[in-house]
């Protein structure tokens, strides 16, 4: 029975194999390819694809269609520091997308708490594992964010190549990626750990993974969208020129709780007086 359900999630993969790679590429290009690799192939080309594409169409909205809309003139990063972005953020994406081939694979065994389908659960216990998801990857990601500030060589030898876009006109939607590969790994570990702590639906993770690379081409744009309690750009700006502060990633929460919020327009005021 249980490598009956395993299949439902066998199944899945190999539709996203065959939606990207049967559409993009000769088929004798990856058929032939271990399954781990096909998954790696994949999530590599999609995530190139949804980077560029998310990234190309989001500057040309707030630097182009709104130009001095959102952003001062002297706020808008150039050009050379936009393509150094990207050249970080592709040296580290082949990197990136071992993890949720990594996640595929454990998933595909039995070795985490997923299940493939809402109506095994009910649409009640798929949002409250939802919630919970959130809270454990929003709790991670704070935590591996903040050490990764705290421990020094953690931050000398990883985290340093991402904040060296210290300032407004340094920070783009490119550079939500341009991380070295072990950090930004590290910093989306969460989302696989809580696979074994949470009944997870499949689909859901996988979508939430991918659309991680919208999430920080957001935070990046230094844009402050003020909805409360979303830690929106605003606040991650004020992350990369402190330092120190908002650690965390889709909300203010942990920030709040653990006295290292700092909000945009407090820090507004501070500048002025």
């Amino acid at each position: 029975m249980e490598d009956k359900y395993l299949q439902f999630f066998l199944d899945e993969t190999s539709l996203y194999n065959d939606i990207v790679l049967g559409h993009l590429l000769p088929s004798s290009w990856w058929v032939s390819l271990p399954r781990f690799f096909q998954t790696w192939l994949r999530n590599y080309i999609a995530g190139t694809l949804l980077y560029f594409i998310s990234g190309f169409l989001w500057c040309f909205y707030i630097y182009y269609l709104k130009r001095n809309l959102y952003l001062p003139k002297d706020a808008i990063p150039t050009t050379k520091a936009m393509l150094l972005q990207i050249y970080v953020a592709m040296k580290a994406m082949p990197w990136y997308c071992a993890l949720p081939s990594v996640s595929e694979y454990m998933v595909e065994n039995g070795w985490t708490k997923c299940f493939a389908s809402i109506c095994d659960v009910g649409w009640f216990a798929y949002i409250i594992s939802l919630i919970a998801y959130f809270v454990v990857v929003e709790f991670g990601i704070y935590w591996m964010h903040r050490e990764l500030h705290d421990i020094k060589p953690l931050y000398k030898y990883l985290h340093a190549t991402h904040h060296i876009y210290n300032k407004q006109n340094t920070l783009s939607p490119f550079a939500g990626l341009a991380f070295h590969p072990l950090d930004g790994i590290l910093q989306a570990v969460p989302h696989v750990i809580a696979l074994f702590i949470i009944p997870t639906h499949f689909r859901s993770h996988v979508a939430l993974l991918f659309l991680e690379a919208i999430w920080t081409a957001n935070i990046h744009d230094c844009i402050h969208g003020k909805i409360w309690p979303i830690m929106g750009a605003g606040y991650h700006t004020i992350h990369h020129t402190s330092y120190r502060h908002n650690y965390g990633h889709y909300t203010i929460w942990m920030d709040w709780m653990l006295g290292t919020l700092r909000d945009p327009e407090e820090d507004v005021f501070e500048k002025v007086k």
